[in-house]
């Protein structure tokens, strides 16, 4: 485990958060969905917390224009200064189109465009012009209002595959990992490919943000469920075929057939028993608190900032919450503290 490894939260309320902060988590985060805004629940994260950074982690990319993000954030920064990042995710093709009425097309290349155009609004005085020759997004607004000046605001992208990993080397200031990120994908795809975006953008002295999630499900007193909760969030995210590079590494493909078949079937005993306590293992922190101890030990290449995140596939508010709390346990009683 990197002893340096900091922590936070998905954005788990203010009660949870309060420990957390106490107990020394170091940032939080929100997801998105069709019931869940991710500037809105930043709002929430800036009103309720004193220390931590907070933000998107991932606002959807393409679903806002480069205006939309930007003045979201400068919107925060007012009662934030200093705490806010910035995570950005393509989704899908389908959402893109079918839910968001956005288009999509060459995602790579938009979303290093989206970048640099957010940066634009980010980074322009007053007086300036904001000023960005895009190709999906070229931007010039003379906004005649003292409201600019620059700000320093973190970017990092949700990439998993590697064109969208080089990009996040490029042109952003980091990485947003997925939770089935394990070692392996870090170590021999992550690093490589930001290190390979880094070098092809001429930024010779860039040392990329490693954040991600970590599917953590702890319960001392019922630890078979909690295994089994995070078996089954694994396994959701294994019927999205995106995935598939990380699948053909570890050679999965046969657990990930059975985990497939079984999702279009509703037959969620088979999708979570395909999950082999291997891909348990390389991917999430679960069991007991001690168990969730020695699989976070025997971890060797985690993220540098970790968002502990409680699995939310068939799984309700309320043990989503106890899931929360028992991850501030298991980091705070790792620091020898009593929260």
């Amino acid at each position: 485990m990197r002893n340096v490894m900091e922590w936070g939260l998905p954005w788990p309320g203010p009660d949870v958060a309060a420990r957390a902060e106490k107990a020394g988590a170091a940032a939080f985060c929100s997801g998105e969905f069709a019931d869940v805004n991710a500037y809105l629940a930043a709002g929430e994260m800036v009103a309720a917390t004193e220390r931590a950074m907070v933000g998107p982690g991932i606002a959807y990319a393409f679903a806002r224009s480069p205006f939309v993000h930007a003045s979201a954030l400068r919107h925060l920064s007012k009662r934030a200064p200093g705490r806010l990042f910035l995570g950005l995710g393509s989704g899908t093709h389908r959402m893109n189109l079918d839910w968001f009425a956005a288009e999509a097309d060459k995602p790579v290349r938009r979303m290093a465009d989206l970048v640099g155009a957010i940066r634009a609004y980010l980074t322009a005085e007053n007086g300036e012009r904001v000023v960005h020759e895009g190709e999906y997004y070229p931007v010039t607004a003379d906004i005649k209002a003292p409201v600019l000046g620059r700000l320093d605001i973190p970017v990092l992208i949700g990439a998993f595959n590697k064109l969208m990993l080089r990009t996040a080397g490029s042109v952003a200031d980091g990485v947003l990992g997925h939770g089935l990120f394990t070692d392996r994908w870090w170590t021999e795809t992550v690093d490589h490919e930001l290190a390979e975006g880094a070098r092809r953008a001429g930024r010779e002295d860039f040392a990329p943000k490693r954040w991600g999630w970590l599917i953590t499900a702890v319960n001392d007193d019922d630890p078979a469920r909690a295994r089994r909760d995070a078996r089954l969030q694994i396994a959701f995210y294994l019927t999205v075929r995106t995935y598939d590079t990380l699948v053909d590494l570890h050679g999965w493909q046969d657990e990930t057939d059975r985990v497939r078949a079984a999702f279009r079937t509703g037959d969620l005993d088979t999708m979570a028993g395909s999950v082999t306590d291997e891909m348990l293992d390389a991917i999430a922190l679960c069991g007991t608190t001690e168990e969730a101890r020695q699989r976070l030990a025997a971890r060797r290449a985690l993220p540098d900032l970790a968002f502990l995140s409680t699995p939310a596939f068939m799984v309700g508010d309320r043990r989503r919450e106890h899931y929360a709390a028992a991850a501030v346990d298991l980091m705070a009683g790792l620091r020898g503290e009593d929260v």
